[in-house]
């Protein structure tokens, strides 16, 4: 019998029970549209993430406080007072870091800002105007704070959209004075709307000068970080260097596993969420994968009814002339065509639910949040979906091929 009767045989034994077809190829249609939902939400999850990393720029390095976090005991390490004022003049003497362009101490707190009985909750960022360089975001209206207003601890700040929409409505922000943890400053600009940059929501954002941050609002000596912008891309990997020799020597550590600071390139914060995202959603494929597994089970218990149902057919066959070969290949294709239908389904089910969910995440969050097509997802769809197919239905194939064709014919 060739391939081809074989292959006609199959598909007419699907249609006998076209419910209990479609049925059984459900279970795969889910497992199958779950890993492409899973890998299209986790590659555009990672593609924002590293876009929002880009918005730091190439040249830019950040140096953080404390050992590297390696686990979750070491997270204690982020709260470390290890970066202060003598860092950053060490650092900006040319003989140290011959490559360093500029660098800016940074601050982060969140606190409540009010404005004649309007309060918004809002993230305070300590910088100095290279933030708005690396991060290319200046005012729409005002200005940005210079170096002498960091000298003197001047109360000025330059607001996000949304907090002036929050505190000002549609009126002029420029020149008010806003409270700040029952101190006041002076709005000297307002940013357009820009939505989230690098880690930082710009809209929701206070930027203060440092120095004013340090002092008044969060009563410090230290640093939460230290951004540098190197004088270009191709200097970012020799300013790393100088920058560890620099703070090692002042900090007298000899041995570098023992540094209380760790310094993150774009790179490195790339190839990190990369890694992160990657096992994240690999192990939520693992996950989907076992709604794989069930529909292989269920294919496998409608082949085992199917074949009982089908004995005197199986007898007929053998009588005039089929053999236990093509018996097993009949019900083994009937198996993998049920899996592939369902693999398919899966693939165009999984596209339309990672397009409902990716419009639905852009709006929730804000974000430019987009849509990728999984290529290797349908792939690796198409594939298990035929493996599961013939894993599952060897079992229920070699069953019916085994049959004698007396037993069968007999069979009520």
């Amino acid at each position: 019998m060739t391939l081809k009767n074989t292959l006609k045989t199959a598909i007419s034994g699907l249609k006998v029970n076209k419910m209990r077809s479609a049925l059984t190829v459900l279970g795969i249609i889910i497992g199958v549209a779950a890993i492409i939902a899973v890998m299209s939400v986790g590659k555009g999850a990672q593609n924002l993430i590293l876009s929002q990393v880009s918005a730091l720029g190439a040249k830019t390095i950040i140096v953080r406080p404390g050992r590297e976090p390696k686990g979750p005991s070491d997270f204690s390490q982020l709260l470390s007072d290890s970066l202060k004022e003598r860092d950053i003049v060490a650092l900006k003497k040319k003989t140290n870091v011959p490559g360093l362009a500029d660098l800016t101490p940074v601050l982060t707190t969140a606190e409540s800002v009010s404005y004649l009985g309007e309060t918004y909750r809002a993230t305070i960022l300590g910088a100095s105007d290279l933030l708005s360089k690396i991060l290319e975001i200046y005012p729409k209206e005002g200005r940005f704070f210079d170096e002498e207003a960091i000298k003197q601890k001047a109360s000025v700040a330059v607001i996000g959209y949304k907090v002036r929409k929050e505190l000002f409505g549609e009126s002029e922000a420029v020149g008010k004075r806003i409270k700040i943890k029952g101190r006041n400053f002076k709005v000297i600009g307002v940013l357009p709307k820009k939505g989230q940059l690098s880690i930082f929501n710009i809209d929701d954002t206070i930027i203060i000068p440092f120095s004013t941050c340090q002092k008044y609002l969060l009563g410090i000596n230290y640093y939460h970080s230290i951004l540098i912008q190197a004088e270009s891309e191709d200097e970012v990997p020799q300013v790393e260097r100088d920058v560890k020799l620099t703070l090692r020597e002042l900090h007298g550590i000899e041995d570098p596993s023992k540094d209380d600071f760790y310094i993150l390139t774009q790179t490195e914060i790339s190839q990190r969420v990369e890694t992160v995202t990657g096992i994240l959603t690999w192990l939520l494929i693992a996950i989907a994968a076992i709604s794989l597994l069930v529909g292989g089970v269920g294919v496998m218990n409608i082949m085992l009814v199917s074949v009982t149902e089908r004995t005197r057919e199986i007898g007929l066959r053998k009588a005039v002339g089929a053999t236990n070969k093509d018996i097993l290949i009949q019900f083994l294709l009937e198996s993998v065509i049920l899996t592939l239908l369902g693999g398919i389904g899966g693939i165009i089910f999984g596209t339309l639910l990672s397009l409902g969910g990716t419009f639905l995440l852009s709006r929730m969050v804000s974000l430019a949040w987009t849509f990728v097509f999984p290529i290797s997802g349908c792939l690796l769809g198409i594939g298990v979906s035929a493996v599961v197919g013939l894993i599952f239905g060897i079992y229920p194939a070699r069953k019916a091929s085994l049959k004698s064709p007396i037993e069968a014919l007999r069979y009520e």
